[in-house]
């Protein structure tokens, strides 16, 4: 039997955690006013035509148990390069969506995971596959550049 009544919700952009109605359409969080999917609630997302925020506290849930490949963009506002790619990492996240969930870590305000990736410069990509680092990058790439990477790590 279904469960009812209201469910905790984190928000895929800003990771707040937000108490709704199962099912209940036209949620949106209570911190960024973003729509949230009221859905059955289990895992990590797996589609999303844009990358999802990731935080200290979602890392887990949503990168080491995802059933789908995930691309994790280490990044800070202040950095010039990570600006720089941003673009690209949101075109990989709509061409790739239901294959790949694309992610962005702010190194600044998530220093535990950044330190247990042991980032040491950013920008930084990492593929996990099956919550383990199967391939890492430093540095800008243009998209022809990264979708070959993402290939030759087995993602297509």
């Amino acid at each position: 039997m279904p469960t009812v009544g209201p469910i905790i919700v984190p928000c895929a952009h800003c990771g707040a955690r937000n108490r709704i109605q199962r099912g209940r359409a036209g949620a949106h969080c209570g911190r960024c006013n973003a729509a949230i999917d009221a859905g059955p609630v289990r895992g990590a997302p797996t589609t999303s035509s844009e990358p999802i925020h990731l935080t200290d506290a979602s890392f887990e849930r949503d990168v080491l148990h995802s059933k789908l490949p995930v691309l994790v963009d280490v990044w800070a506002p202040w950095c010039g390069p990570c600006r720089m790619l941003a673009p690209t990492i949101e075109a990989i996240a709509g061409r790739l969506a239901g294959k790949l969930v694309v992610g962005k870590l702010n190194s600044d305000e998530n220093p535990r995971v950044a330190g247990s990736l042991k980032i040491q410069g950013i920008p930084t990509l990492l593929l996990f596959k099956e919550g383990k680092v199967v391939a890492r990058q430093s540095g800008v790439m243009g998209l022809e550049q990264l979708e070959g990477w993402l290939r030759g790590a087995g993602v297509s």
